[in-house]
């Protein structure tokens, strides 16, 4: 006779979240590379559901980035609101990506801890 788990199969869960913007060209290709792989992501349509600070703050950490080099600096809300100044603390660059999701850099994948941009898009093969 088997041992005490040989009639069940063990199934490992992958935790995997997509901050996805379905505008973004480079966010559709790696979410369709999530699919491919088989990964049912969580997709989180960021612009309508912005991270929480504590969210943003863990993903800075993860990537070990400032809250300047997540942010789209090209957007005109970075323009419009003097982002650029480098007097601004962290901490009003983050209230800046709350108040203004559409500059926080995308697409962000997230899987267990570990943290990456979809730029390019196969990027996120490195932590699957």
């Amino acid at each position: 006779m088997g041992g005490r788990y040989s009639e069940r199969s063990v199934e490992i869960i992958m935790t995997v979240k997509i901050y996805h913007n379905p505008q973004c060209s480079k966010s559709r290709q790696t979410l369709q590379i999530l699919q491919e792989e088989g990964v049912a992501a969580e997709v989180i349509e960021y612009l309508k559901q912005p991270p929480s600070r504590e969210e943003l703050t863990q993903i800075l950490q993860a990537l070990g980035m400032r809250p300047r080099d997540l942010m789209r600096q090209g957007e005109a809300e970075y323009q419009q609101a003097g982002l650029d100044n480098p007097d601004l603390s962290d901490e009003q660059l983050i209230q800046a990506m709350l108040d203004h999701p559409r500059l926080i850099e995308r697409p962000i994948v997230v899987k267990d801890g570990q943290v990456i941009i979809g730029r390019p898009p196969q990027r996120v093969l490195d932590i699957l």
